[in-house]
């Protein structure tokens, strides 16, 4: 049997990866989007990745950039969650919240977001 004679190993997993990987960095500020997307698409890129090497497969640059992009979104969102995990737990943001919480009008609100959003932006 010559070698054109067998048919070319095909790599399913290499656009998905891309694809997944765009989203991912697209919407890398939602939960969903950056954890999620990026994980698939990295864990897409890396089969990808492997069945190009392993069985000669074409795309491989496709299942590269997937991870890549994959592997840049979660570390961007993994790094919002840090933060906003961070910035919830100090003690301005509970005053804030305790503010909010016993303000009755949208004026009240407007004057706890005054005398706290800079201390929480801070």
């Amino acid at each position: 049997m010559s070698s054109y004679d067998r048919p070319q190993p095909r790599n399913g997993l290499a656009v998905p990866a891309l694809v997944l990987g765009i989203l991912a960095v697209v919407f890398f500020w939602t939960v969903v989007g950056g954890i999620l997307l990026g994980v698939l698409a990295l864990v897409f890129g890396i089969l990808g990745m492997r069945r190009a090497r392993r069985d000669g497969a074409p795309h491989r640059k496709l299942s590269v950039t997937g991870a890549v992009l994959g592997a840049l979104a979660l570390a961007g969102s993994l790094l919002l969650v840090v933060v906003g995990a961070s910035l919830l737990g100090t003690d301005e943001f509970k005053n804030l919240q305790e503010c909010v919480k016993q303000a009755d009008t949208q004026a009240e609100m407007d004057a706890c977001e005054r005398d706290y959003g800079d201390q929480v932006n801070d």
